[in-house]
Parts: structure tokens; sequence; C-alpha cells
């Protein structure tokens, strides 16, 4: 149930995202103000559903990441990768939402890696949007801005 939700989140925003690039693109001329504050939203939705999507899907899940057998690690956090730093530590879903907050800004990983194909890709995916969302928004309001 959990994945479904985010799915639709995740389509939802996707389809806000369209409509708004296409109100950029062939709508009515408007200011730059409602442009910029239309797209906050939709860029903050799409780091918390991609937080939600990495949180939910790593290693199998946090069911599954708190077993002592579980799948091979999706991500690797800093944390994991300094042998004696942190003994026993183990992800959160504020590592996994800051995954995706520092994902969307720099529009590339930063500190935490993608391991597996399916963390790549949605990190691919994230980054896609988020430039979207940025650039369009942001070119077109500067455009009128001026």
């Amino acid at each position: 149930v959990g994945v479904a939700l985010i799915a639709l989140i995740t389509a939802a925003n996707l389809v806000s995202l369209t409509e708004l690039i296409h109100a950029l693109l062939y709508g009515a001329s408007t200011s730059g103000r409602p442009l910029v504050y239309a797209s906050v939203p939709i860029w903050l939705t799409n780091v918390i559903a991609f937080g939600l999507w990495y949180w939910e899907l790593d290693r199998g899940g946090p069911a599954a990441r708190q077993q002592t057998t579980h799948r091979r690690p999706d991500f690797l956090f800093p944390q994991m990768s300094t042998p004696g730093s942190s003994p026993g530590w183990a992800p959160n879903f504020l590592d996994y939402f800051y995954t995706s907050f520092t994902n969307a800004t720099a529009f590339s990983p930063t500190d935490t890696m993608p391991l597996t194909d399916w963390a790549k890709l949605l990190m691919m995916l994230q980054s896609l949007a988020s430039l979207v969302t940025v650039a369009v928004v942001v070119s077109r309001a500067v455009n009128i801005l001026n």
C-alpha cells in the first residue's frame, strides 16, 4: 500500500509538472511571481516523494532493514564507507530525505552514492524532474520579470 501511495503522489506531481510546463509554453502571459510560486510545491513534492521512494525501497524497505539478514544496500551512505566511525549505524528517513534534497538541488548524487540500477534510475528521474522544474520555470520567470 505504501509503494502504491508513493507512486500515486509521484504520478500526480508529474501531471502537475507537465501542466505547469504546458502553461508556461502555451498559456496566456502571466507575471513571473505566480510562476515561481507554482513551481515551489512541485519541487518540494518531488523531494518528499523521492525521499519516500528511497526509504521504502532501500534494502527491501524499513521493516526488512531491521532484520539481521536483508539484501545488499542500494545506497552507500558516508557512515557506511568509514569503518569504525558509526558502529551500529543504520539509515533512517532523514538520511533518505537528505539524499533526495541534495540530489534535487545538485541534480546529481552528493555524498550518498546509488549502488543498484533502480537507485541510479530513480536518482536520474528525480534530477531530471528537478532540473526541468527549475530551468523552465526560472528561465520563463526571469524573461517575464525583465
